[in-house]
């Protein structure tokens, strides 16, 4: 072969007569065709959930962004507010002490996101790498504790909470829901997803299981830890029942508890509620927002890196 024959471009292959162009398909992740009529409709639900899972809560938004003159009341509705204020949040704040219930609220959760995080961690651990005996009965028992509703052990839990002496105290409603059964299991599962080998070469090396815990598994598993993390700090945030029952000192109150006295005996404000809506809601979704990009990759949680 020539040299002008290696540098020569390749020619594209010539069309068949009688055959056309093939337009591109709509395909999904297996490389099916999708007809048009069905991307439709899948967009079509995407919108729906989407309105029923965001639309409340933008319109929670919409009424405490709403001045005194304007009805909220119209029909048809008025989504956006014409004259838009922040003068309910300052209502919010003279009407009760938002802010100290927020804080107490914040160590709550900010204490429930450590101790969960921290003790589901181990007992993930020890379920899924560890060998002794009666294991498989312990992870039978935290899934069944899974099963038991909540109003079913409170008043055990209160008895419980009076005999120590934790009555009226943060540490009494934190304590009950420090180490959930959820999510010692979700940290479970994330370990035995991890390949035995990695930890077979660790321990050969002389890795003890402190250090295979510490620098092996836990840096693995960071997207079932953001998990952990995020439902930790929302069971605690939003928690209403349990507040209620251990705690009577008002300026002990969390943050939940606390917005109830928005509502009026006769009457309620919509504005002043919606506002202190968006004051409770506001910190999950910066939450979630800083937590994101892990709380996606649980998914691939143990693969290995080349």
């Amino acid at each position: 072969m020539s040299l002008a024959e290696k540098t020569r471009p390749a020619e594209k292959p010539r069309a068949t007569p009688g055959t056309r162009d093939r337009e591109p398909r709509i395909t999904d992740e297996h490389g099916r065709r999708i007809r048009v009529w069905e991307l439709a409709l899948r967009y079509l639900l995407l919108l729906g959930v989407l309105a029923l899972t965001i639309g409340p809560f933008l319109w929670q938004l919409s009424t405490s962004l709403k001045g005194p003159t304007e009805d909220i009341f119209s029909s048809p509705p008025k989504f956006l507010p014409s004259d838009p204020t922040l003068h309910n949040y300052e209502r919010v704040a003279d009407t009760i002490p938002v802010w100290d219930y927020a804080l107490n609220s914040l160590k709550v959760a900010a204490a429930n996101v450590v101790t969960n995080c921290v003790g589901a961690a181990l007992a993930g651990y020890a379920l899924a790498r560890l060998r002794y005996r009666g294991r498989r009965v312990a992870t039978l028992v935290f899934i069944l504790t899974m099963l038991v509703p909540v109003e079913g052990i409170i008043i055990a839990q209160f008895t419980t909470m009076r005999e120590l002496g934790l009555n009226n105290t943060l540490v009494g409603v934190l304590l009950p829901g420090c180490v959930s059964a959820l999510n010692v299991l979700l940290m479970r599962n994330a370990f035995l997803n991890l390949p035995y080998e990695i930890e077979e070469a660790a321990f050969v090396d002389g890795a003890n299981v402190w250090q295979r815990f510490c620098r092996i598994a836990l840096p693995a598993v960071k997207g079932t830890l953001a998990v952990v993390a995020i439902f930790a700090f929302m069971g605690a945030w939003d928690d209403f029942l349990w507040p209620l029952i251990v705690l009577s000192d008002p300026s002990r109150f969390t943050l939940t508890i606390g917005l109830n006295y928005l509502h009026g005996t006769f009457a309620n404000d919509e504005r002043l509620v919606a506002a202190g809506t968006i004051i409770a809601v506001a910190p999950l979704i910066v939450l979630f927002a800083c937590l994101q990009r892990y709380f996606f990759r649980g998914v691939g949680e143990g693969a290995v890196k080349g």
